[in-house]
């Protein structure tokens, strides 16, 4: 697997030489002008009254409400996240430090409240949606919660505000929606006590992000149309100059349709670059349409100020990635549960988080970024980091990738919503937000965290164990969190790292934690790993390794380091090498250890002992092994077939082989039987020990005919020590929604009526009827009247109302339930009423009604199931409020759908009644959502390209629509 990889690697290598070269290709600016205003805003100190922060309680709705477009199937997800799954040994075992300040900084019930942080000398200013605070380096307020406007913004607006400290100017630079956006530059290095110049800039839209750079102040806007990129005259702006120009790039070949989330590099220190070259970095990820692998894109923006036509930006350059799973959820905003059944929260994807950071070397210049993935492959979402490191040489030097990796948080936890940063050394923080996991065994609220990495430790890896800044004590209401954190670097020692993220502590609050990676002491070294021996086969004389970190500034050598097993003689030896600071060293003792009894678990603990240590606890670490039996493997997963309706008769069968066992294994049997029928197979392997493998049958299967199947799969293994382990089952269901049933001795509907729905039908073809075309509106919290006649008795009725439009007709969306028809006769024809009832919290708009008919007995509880005798037909509803009053949302308007090419549609609704976004939502018939985007309204049309040229054949429910209303239709894929 690992050679794959590095395969793959070697060929996005090959294009991304090739994307270089187009780096020269360069184009020009589509905007110049100035900026719109300038006013000077007086210092805060010098106000009589201060507006306070407002609180906005409705849900924010701003440009994350779009998504990019997610063909279904287009990524089939089908491997762990690779780096995530195979860890350095490193990861995580360095012993991190407590933050050194933690405070709450806000409080605010805006969902989500968007906080941000910028450190100065002496101060910490904090801002959110709404407002802004500032503190000592304390933690001390020495301001209130202060609205923006017109305290530094008078041109009022509302939200996404952002905050920077510009270390070689020594100013603050805060940005602000309204009027476009507003930019405001403090004219001296006191944010209370210095004014400030406040320019407006009408063009920009929407989320922008502002980055420090040499020749300008630079921000990304999330806009559909041109000009996603904006440079501002940072000379100008900081003496006040209102002639301060704008120029605005578009982003040649870059690939989203939705949400646009580029950051330019922010320098992070004082030591800025030569002019020019501002780098833009996005990701790209292969399930987005017109994207063919996983990558990085970076731009770079020259500006001449003096003529600023002249000013361009370079062609899209891909730098190739270790393949990432960038979609949750189709694109939806739910998709991480919080604990005890709290909401869903949004795992901000498709998104470049807060801040892209720039730090000048003397060998080098390092950019960092870092944006969420799913490191599970299966359908249960994982979040986790993907953290990059891209270098270049010098200033104007080609950008190439240096280190990646995929942080997860420990315990199974998740772990996104991250900001991170070079201190002068070189080492990286990194904080970010963390809860409970799908598997994690205890109830941990959404809190703040930090990791890290020294400048020297493996690359691809965050060494630093994991560290709370803040735990939260309740879920976070609703389902919008973030949108994004921040991390500062204090100017003063440039080491300390200053994290805001946002968590629910009694309240929706932003939590500021100060943490330093960078060495406290002169003298501290520590053990942090054993790596030897591991659990397996085991030995009376085993090696015992252990790798030693240099905590400290000095370096270190000749001091003792011991081990102990379970509590016994203590083995001393010495360290005689030489360890650098920051840096890490393995030492093997030459005393080995006795591990000989088969089936034991055994404690090893170690530790150093430095005469002059000056921190005593993170001397010892200790860890588990286990003597393995050496025969023992298993079956633990059986991920191929998968519930469905189009399965075949020829079902590859995939399972994952586990060995628990201390010795590796080859040629071994496994098994699957499928209803009673068995097929074995050999397996050559090898499996390691303390492995997996993904072992798909040569025989595949039959899951042709609609029913359920027993599938289970087993190892069987000479000698196998525990047989328990063995076996996995799952059940695999073949469905089909348009269910079949004998309806030709009289049985079914051959009359159906209900409001504005009259039809008569003979016994449909193989017991279904689609009538979908056929539609009535029917009022919320009313009794109706429905009038079947059927040409057979004892007929029972059931009648489902799709509320949810998920496809999946379920017991709560019954309206009728098992009427029976003509009890006790036979042939002849019958005509009863029975009473529909529509709830009174029904989802209003249109939705699928299936009616379904049984003879002799009740109707199953599954509509999609097939029935010896009697009939389905399916119609559409529209709930109304009141009929003849409430016309649709929609007016009139119905859905259009023209298949392009195979299975690639045209979808549109006209309307010019509604004109606010609309989403579309894609549902398989076993209720699986494949597709989700927010739709703006553009000249009377909502209009959506949908390719489902990868998923399977079948049938599949469009809406468009929103929480109040929706129009649906099925379309087959073939």
């Amino acid at each position: 697997m690992y050679l794959k990889k590095i395969l793959v690697f070697i060929s996005f290598l090959s294009f991304a030489i090739f994307t270089n070269a187009q780096e020269n290709e360069r184009t020009n600016a589509n905007f110049t002008g100035t900026v719109t205003s300038m006013e000077h805003v007086p210092s805060i100190a010098s106000r009589l009254t201060l507006k306070p922060a407002i609180t906005k309680e409705a849900e924010m709705q701003d440009g994350r409400s779009s998504r990019n477009v997610i063909i279904s199937g287009k990524d089939p997800q089908t491997e762990d996240d690779f780096l995530a799954s195979n860890p350095n040994f490193l990861s995580q075992k360095i012993a991190g430090k407590t933050p050194s300040v933690v405070f709450d900084a806000y409080s605010s019930s805006s969902s989500p409240t968007d906080p941000a942080v910028a450190v100065g000398p002496n101060h910490v200013l904090v801002v959110f949606n709404t407002g802004f605070r500032i503190f000592d380096k304390e933690g001390n307020p020495l301001t209130g919660q202060i609205a923006p406007n017109p305290t530094i913004f008078p041109d009022g607006g509302c939200c996404d505000l952002t905050a920077s400290y510009d270390q070689a100017a020594d100013r603050w630079v805060l940005s602000f929606l309204g009027s476009g956006v507003q930019v405001a530059v403090s004219d001296g290095p006191d944010p209370i006590n210095d004014g400030w110049y406040t320019y407006t800039i009408g063009s920009i839209s929407d989320y922008q992000k502002l980055s420090v750079w040499s020749d300008g102040y630079y921000l990304t806007d999330n806009t559909s149309s041109s000009n996603k990129v904006w440079a501002m005259e940072r000379d100008k702006m900081l003496l006040g100059d209102a002639s301060a120009q704008v120029v605005g790039f578009d982003l040649p070949g870059i690939t989203t349709n939705g949400f646009y989330s580029p950051q330019v590099l922010n320098v992070s220190d004082a030591n800025m670059p030569a002019t020019g070259g501002a780098p833009v970095v996005y990701m790209q990820d292969d399930a987005w349409s017109g994207v063919s692998s996983d990558h990085i894109k970076l731009w770079t923006v020259d500006v001449d100020w003096v003529t600023t036509g002249n000013s361009t930006i370079s062609a899209a350059q891909e730098i190739p990635t270790t393949p990432f799973i960038g979609v949750f959820n189709d694109g939806g905003w739910a998709n991480l549960q919080q604990p005890g059944g709290g909401s869903l929260l949004d795992a901000l994807q498709a998104t470049i988080m807060n801040q892209a950071q720039f730090r000048k070397f003397a060998t080098h210049n390092s950019a960092i970024f870092n944006f969420v993935v799913d490191t599970d492959a299966s359908s249960v979402n994982l979040a986790g980091v993907r953290w990059i490191e891209l270098r270049q040489s010098g200033d104007g030097q080609p950008w190439s990738l240096y280190q990646e990796g995929t942080y997860t948080a420990a315990n199974g936890k998740h772990a996104w919503n991250a900001s991170m940063m070079m201190d002068g050394q070189g080492n990286i923080g990194m904080g970010y937000t963390s809860m409970s996991g799908p598997d994690t065994a205890e109830t941990i609220y959404v809190g703040s965290y930090y990791t890290g990495r020294y400048a020297a430790d493996p690359l691809g890896t965050m060494t630093i164990s994991e560290e709370v800044i803040a735990a939260g004590n309740q879920n976070i209401s609703g389902g919008r969190y973030g949108d994004y954190s921040k991390i500062d670097i204090d100017p003063s020692n440039d080491k300390t790292f200053w994290f805001i993220d946002e968590y629910s502590n009694s309240g929706r609050k932003g939590v500021v934690g100060a943490f330093q990676i960078a060495p406290n002491f002169t003298n501290d070294v520590g053990v942090v790993s054993i790596d030897s021996p591991v659990t397996g086969t085991l030995s009376g004389s085993e090696t015992i390794t252990v790798t030693i970190f240099n905590y400290g500034e000095s370096d270190a050598s000749n001091f003792e380091v011991s081990y102990q097993i379970d509590g016994g003689a203590t083995i001393n030896e010495t360290y005689t090498g030489t360890i650098a600071s920051a840096s890490s060293a393995q030492f093997n003792f030459s005393t080995t250890g006795d591990f000989s009894v088969v089936g034991q678990t055994y404690t090893i603990s170690a530790a150093t002992t430095m005469t002059g240590d000056e921190d005593n606890s993170n001397d010892a670490t200790a860890t588990e092994v286990t003597y393995l039996e050496p025969n023992d493997i298993g079956v633990v997963a059986i991920s191929s077939p998968v519930s469905g309706t189009d399965l075949t008769n020829a079902e590859p069968i995939t399972v994952t082989i586990q060995n628990f066992g201390g010795a590796s294994q080859s040629n071994f049997d496994v098994s699957y039987n499928l209803n009673g029928y068995v097929v074995m197979e050999t397996v050559a392997g090898p499996l390691d020990v303390n492995s997996s493998m993904i072992y798909t049958f040569t025989a595949t299967g039959d899951f042709a005919a609609v029913g359920n199947y027993a599938l289970s799969a087993y190892t069987s293994l000479t000698g196998d020590s525990d047989t328990s382990n063995d076996s996995t089952s799952v059940t695999i269901i073949k469905s089909t929604c348009q269910p079949e049933a004998n309806c030709t001795l009289g049985d079914g509907i051959k009359h159906f009526v209900l409001g504005d729905i009259d039809n008569t039908s003979d016994c449909d073809p193989d017991g279904y009827g689609d009538y979908t075309t056929m539609i009535t509106s029917l009022e919320r919290d009313s009794t109706n009247d429905l009038t079947i006649t059927t040409g057979y008795g004892n007929q029972f009725v059931r009648v489902w109302i799709d509320f949810n439009d998920d496809f999946v007709y379920s017991l709560d969306e019954l309206v009728v339930d098992n009427y029976e028809i003509a009890d006790g006769s036979s042939t002849g024809t019958f005509t009863e009423t029975m009473d529909l009832v529509i709830p009174a919290g029904a989802a209003l708009g249109e939705h699928i009604m299936r009616a379904k008919t049984n003879w002799n007995t009740g109707v199953p509880d599954d509509a999609c199931e097939e029935t010896s005798y009697g009939e389905t037909e399916d119609y559409m509803v529209n709930i109304v409020v009141n009929i003849g009053v409430d016309g649709h949302l929609f007016g009139d308007a119905a859905i259009q759908i023209t298949e392009l090419t195979e299975n690639v549609f045209d979808v549109n609704l006209a309307t010019s009644s509604y004109t606010k976004n609309l989403a579309i939502t894609v549902f398989s018939i076993t209720g699986q959502r494949l597709v989700y985007y927010n739709m703006k309204n553009i000249d009377g049309n909502y209009h959506y390209n949908l390719d489902m040229s990868y998923t399977a054949p079948g049938v599949y429910l469009v809406r468009i629509g929103n929480k109040e209303s929706g129009k649906v239709k099925r379309i087959i894929v073939k």
